[in-house]
Order: structure tokens, then C-alpha cells, then sequence
């Protein structure tokens, strides 16, 4: 049974990098979850929660809730974010909470470019003595029984966009902060856990096309990295009547999965994914997201779409 618990372990982490950081659908809708740099690019005050439930029939199975805000202060070419995230996934428990700070460069009357850095907290907490699989003679579990550390974390990347263009890159864990660096006794000898936080990548590119007043047409591509492990998603999504995104995309070694968004009004917008795996990954089951979002605009700003945001 251990030997079985092991192997499906093995499978998550692959599918998930070690699950580090949690995995979403709707970054879409919302790339201030994975870049800085997207902190005041929507030119109002832009306030997202989401809950992401993956592979739904596994048990221990990522659950992760998410809620930022974020706004510019165009006086100054900046803006600024705040945002906070909670990830279960078996026995591990990790909370964090953010601030960040862009600076937004005109390059001419169609083309911007941000910078943006993120810093905050990030608690990880291991409840490894919850667990009825282990064996009880192994003390290495001893270690992570009721564990948890806060350390400092640090984002950072770089958003250049158009009303129809976006290109981005960026880098979580910048700093690689170490939560457990200890030793134990096994077989007579001694054997080291070490547990640090690593960087993960996000290159993401997309381009809207304008078809009629009717019909808008967007090609996304995000590439993710964490040290040699690479996936790559691919989507094409649609804008209908003004008033509904429509979207399919195919997840490198794993899957694909589709995803919509109802702009209610000028100020409220409402989002749904739908996510499976294939092959290996398919009896762990099906994984679903729903995001909210409210854009708190100025009176002056009649603004309602931006081919731009998702």
C-alpha cells in the first residue's frame, strides 16, 4: 500500500512541479497571478477572487483560493498590488500575502512597458503526523510532524502590451528561500532533508484579432519552467456579442481543458474552468475553477472592452 501511495505521489509531482506553486486556468482572466508587472495595466482598480479544485477524485487533492487587487497611479506611470493565496495539498498547508509595485514606460502612443517586484510572506506548514500510511518505525517523518516556516519571497517581471498585443516574462522564488535544511538517523547512518523554495518561470505571449463588431478572435500561448522541467499551454478563446469569452486549450504533458467568462456590466465579470487530464493523469480526475472579478473604474472612463483583457 505504501509502495502504491508512493507511486501516485511520484505521478502528482510530476504532473504538478512538485506543486510548489499552485497550478491555474484563469491566469487568462487575471495575469497579475503570475506577473508583477501586470499590477495598474487594466487602468482601474481591479479586484479578483478565485477557488481552484484539482483532480477532484484524488484524494488530498490541490485546493487553492486566491483574491488580489490591484490599480495604477497614473500621476506617477505606477501602479500596485496587494494579493493573498492559500494551497492545501495533502498534508502540506501553504499561505502567502503580497505587495507589489510596477512602473508602467510609454514607448509611444500604442506600445507600454511595465516592470514589476513582488514581495511577501509565504508560510508552508507540513502535517505529516495526520498521515495513516507511514510507517512508524521511520523517523524521517519526524521532521515535517506538525512543521511549518515563514520566509520571505520575492517575484519579479517585465509586461509589454497594446490594446491587441501582450507579451510577458517573469520569475517567482527569486530568492530561493530554504524552509528545511536538517538531519536524521537511518540504518545506523545519518540523511539530510532539504527543502527550498525554486524558481519557476512564466513566458506568456498573445494577440487578438478583430474579425467584427460581433466576433473577436485571441491566440495565447504560456510557457512554464521550473529548473529542467518545461510544458508549455496553448489556447484560442473568443469574445461574443461584446459580453462572453469562450475558450479551449491543450496542456503540454498532460491534458487540455475549457474556459469561459461572462462580462456581466461594465464593472463585474465572472469566470469558469474546466480541466482534464489524459493517460496517466486521467484517473486523478477532473479539476474545476470559478473566478470573480469587479474593475472599479473612473466616472470619466467609458471603457468597457479591451481586446487585451481576458
Amino acid at each position: 500500500m505504501k509502495k502504491l501511495l508512493l507511486f501516485l505521489l511520484y505521478i502528482v509531482c510530476q504532473l504538478g512541479f512538485a506543486q510548489q506553486d499552485p497550478q491555474y486556468n484563469m491566469y487568462l482572466f487575471n495575469q497579475y497571478i503570475i506577473n508583477p508587472a501586470y499590477g495598474g495595466t487594466r487602468d482601474a482598480v481591479a479586484i479578483v477572487g478565485s477557488l481552484r479544485n484539482q483532480w477532484s477524485g484524488f484524494p488530498g487533492s490541490p485546493k487553492t483560493a486566491y483574491l488580489s487587487v490591484h490599480a495604477p497611479i497614473k500621476k506617477y506611470r505606477l501602479g500596485y498590488g496587494l494579493a493573498a493565496m492559500n494551497d492545501r495539498i495533502g498534508a502540506r498547508n501553504t499561505s502567502a500575502a503580497y505587495g507589489s509595485v510596477s512602473y508602467i514606460l510609454p514607448l509611444s502612443s500604442k506600445w507600454k512597458l511595465s516592470f514589476g517586484m513582488r514581495a511577501g510572506a509565504i508560510n508552508y506548514q507540513f502535517n505529516l503526523d495526520k498521515t495513516d500510511y507511514k510507517d512508524m518505525n521511520d523517523n524521517s517523518f519526524v521532521q515535517l510532524n506538525n512543521f511549518q516556516k515563514t520566509v520571505l519571497d520575492l517575484d519579479g517581471g517585465v509586461y509589454l502590451y497594446t490594446r491587441s498585443f501582450y507579451f510577458g516574462m517573469s520569475v517567482t522564488h527569486l530568492n530561493q528561500a530554504r524552509l528545511l535544511n536538517s538531519s536524521y538517523s537511518i540504518g545506523g547512518g545519518t540523511a539530510t532533508i532539504m527543502y527550498n523554495l525554486k524558481s519557476h518561470g512564466f513566458f506568456i505571449i498573445g494577440k487578438s484579432f478583430f474579425i467584427n463588431d460581433n466576433f473577436l478572435l485571441n491566440v495565447n500561448y504560456l510557457q512554464q519552467s521550473v529548473g529542467s522541467v518545461w510544458k508549455g499551454d496553448l489556447s484560442v478563446n473568443s469574445l461574443i456579442k461584446k459580453r462572453v469569452w469562450l475558450g479551449i486549450f491543450a496542456r503540454g504533458g498532460y491534458g487540455g481543458g475549457a474556459l469561459m467568462q461572462i462580462i456581466v456590466n461594465k464593472q463585474l465579470r465572472i469566470g469558469y474552468s474546466f480541466d482534464k487530464g489524459g493517460g496517466v493523469s486521467s484517473p486523478l480526475g477532473n479539476s474545476h475553477e470559478i473566478m470573480i472579478g469587479w474593475d472599479i473604474r473612473p466616472k470619466n472612463n467609458t471603457a468597457v472592452i479591451n481586446p487585451r483583457f481576458l
